[in-house]
C-alpha cells in the first residue's frame, strides 16, 4: 500500500509512520508542523520507502501517486494546544478533514480519521459506548476541539454516505508513550516532567476525576487493524483500566522515586475536564479482535525513560 499519514510529525502519527514502514507500506507523511516537530521522524530520512511533505491541509492537497490510503491525524490534541490555537484547530477538523476526504475520493483510497473520546464530552453514561450521543459544551472553551472532531466524523459519515468513500472512524481514549511534548500540557508528561524534577505533582481539584490511559503501540494496533477492517462506523480504542488522576500521580511518583509528593489545587478544577473517561471497548474486541497488552507500568516505564532522555 501506499498512505498518507497528516499529521506525520506528531506524537501519533509518528508511531503510525513507523507501523505503516514496518509493515512494508509507502508512507507519505505530512505535516505544517503547527504542533508535531521533525526530530519525532528524523530517524526515518533516507527511508525509501518514506517522503515528508510540509503542507498544511486546510489548502488544498495535490499528491501526484496513486495512494490506497489516507489516515487524518493532524490536528492540535492537547488543551495547552487547542486552548492557544482556537481558529487553526477548528479549521483542520472541518477544512483539513473536507481536503483529505476530497483526496481520498479522488484516489479511490480508503479514509480513517482519527477522532478522540472527546466527542462524548463530559459524559453522563459510563463507560462510553459508541452510540451516546455524549454532553459536550459547544461554547466551551474546549468546544473548540470537540466540535471540530464531532463536525469531522458527521462530514466523514456524509462522504461515505453519498460519495461512498470507503471510511473509518477511531474514538481515541488517553493515550501516552515517547515522543509526547513534555510541555503539551496533557497529566502524563505534566507528572513524569515535575516527578523527574522532584517536585510536588500537581492536580486540580480532588483528584477524583478517572482516566484509562493506554500505551501508543496498544493504540497503533487497533487503528491498523481498523483500517484493514470492513466496518465503517465509529470504534473506540482505548484500555478498559481506569483509575482516578491522583492514583495515577502515586504511581507516577512511585516509578520515578520522586518524593515529593502530591499538590491538590481544590478549588482550581479545570473547566470542562471531564469527571469520567472509560471506553466501552466491545465493539473494538468483537469487530476487530483487539486488546490492549502493554501493563500501565510498563507503558509508563518506557515512557519515564524517554522523558529522562529529553531532559
Amino acid at each position: 500500500m501506499r498512505v498518507l499519514i497528516t499529521g506525520a510529525a506528531g506524537f501519533l502519527g509518528s508511531h503510525l509512520c513507523d507501523r505503516f514502514l514496518a509493515e512494508g507500506h509507502s508512507v507519505i507523511g505530512m505535516d505544517n508542523l503547527l504542533t508535531g516537530n521533525t526530530r519525532n521522524i528524523a530517524h526515518l530520512a533516507g527511508s525509501p520507502d518514506f517522503r515528508f511533505i510540509r503542507h498544511d491541509v486546510t489548502q488544498y492537497i495535490y499528491i501526484a501517486e496513486p495512494l490506497d490510503a489516507v489516515l487524518h491525524f493532524a490536528s492540535p490534541a492537547s488543551p495547552i494546544d487547542y486552548l492557544k490555537l482556537p481558529i487553526q484547530t477548528l479549521k483542520v477538523g472541518a477544512l483539513g478533514t473536507h481536503n483529505t476526504l476530497g483526496l481520498a475520493r479522488a484516489k479511490g483510497a480508503r479514509f480513517l480519521l482519527a477522532s478522540t473520546s472527546e466527542v462524548y464530552g463530559d459524559p453522563l453514561e459510563h463507560p462510553q459506548r459508541e452510540d451516546y450521543n455524549g454532553n459536550v459544551d459547544a461554547v466551551g472553551p474546549r468546544g473548540v476541539y470537540d466540535e471540530a472532531k464531532r463536525y469531522a466524523e458527521a462530514m466523514t459519515m456524509a462522504y461515505h454516505r453519498f460519495h461512498g468513500v470507503d471510511t473509518r472512524i477511531v474514538r481515541i481514549f488517553n493515550t501516552y508513550g515517547p515522543r509526547m511534548r513534555l510541555d503539551d500540557g496533557r497529566v502524563v508528561p505534566n507528572f513524569i516532567g515535575q516527578a523527574l524534577r522532584g517536585e510536588p505533582l500537581t492536580v486540580y481539584g480532588d483528584g477524583a476525576q478517572t482516566r484509562s490511559f493506554q500505551y501508543a503501540s496498544d493504540l497503533v494496533e487497533g487503528i491498523y487493524r481498523l483500517l484493514h477492517s470492513d466496518f465503517s462506523d465509529p470504534v473506540n480504542i482505548g484500555t478498559q483500566d481506569e483509575l482516578s488522576v491522583a492514583e495515577f500521580a502515586r504511581l507516577v511518583n512511585d516509578l520515578t522515586g520522586n518524593t515529593a509528593g502530591i499538590t491538590f489545587r481544590r478549588d482550581e478544577r479545570i473547566k470542562g475536564d471531564p469527571q469520567t473517561r472509560r471506553p466501552d471497548s466491545t465493539r473494538a474486541r468483537t469487530v476487530l479482535g483487539w486488546q490492549p497488552v502493554v501493563p500501565l507500568r510498563d507503558g509508563l516505564e518506557r515512557t519515564i525513560a524517554y522523558f529522562r532522555s529529553v531532559l
